[in-house]
């Protein structure tokens, strides 16, 4: 499924669905050794998928969620190996978007959240942008009007310690220092 989120369009699967997971690798073309990030409907449901929660992760969460970052943990064995991309790790987000909430919400357990477009290529923020092939390949497209587009979301490695900065998007460095060390 094709949903929205606050900048741009996702691919929506069951994160535990194994064959769900590779058929988004397929519609992306995504290289296998590139993880996909998951949505959660509760904060308390992390602690099912991920080994350990460090107490940055902990605050992070406490000032920044629901919101723009995408925290990357220790995963849990209980998920796909084709999410983690053979990484041993996870990228977890609670959603602040109302439809990706609803949606999450109603799926009662994580769903895939990455963008909707081919690997590579960029993301689109309204659905007359969205490639072909992939509105070809998916079951259910709901558009939700143009999205604000810009940045996506900041992503925080809480597996080291400290944290390490991998991607700084919506929210920027500054903001997450004030709340824990970062790298």
């Amino acid at each position: 499924m094709v949903f929205p989120t606050t900048s741009l369009y996702g691919l929506a699967v069951d994160a535990s669905n194994p064959s769900a997971v590779e058929k988004v690798f397929a519609i992306k073309q995504r290289p296998v050794n590139k993880p996909i990030l998951i949505l959660v409907p509760d904060i308390r449901d992390i602690q099912n998928l991920v080994r350990d929660v460090p107490l940055a992760a902990e605050r992070l969460m406490t000032a920044l969620w629901p919101g723009k970052l995408t925290l990357i943990f220790k995963a849990g064995s209980n998920l796909p190996p084709s999410l983690t991309a053979g990484t041993g790790k996870i990228g977890i987000r609670l959603p602040v978007y109302p439809v990706a909430r609803l949606l999450v919400h109603a799926a009662g357990r994580p769903i895939t959240a990455t963008s909707a477009n081919i690997s590579g290529q960029t993301g689109c923020s309204r659905i007359a942008d969205l490639d072909s092939a992939i509105a070809a390949a998916v079951d259910l497209i709901l558009d939700a009007g143009p999205l604000e587009g810009g940045a996506g979301s900041t992503i925080l490695d809480v597996s080291e310690d400290p944290p390490v900065l991998l991607r700084e998007g919506s929210i920027p460095l500054s903001t997450l220092s004030k709340i824990f060390i970062i790298r």
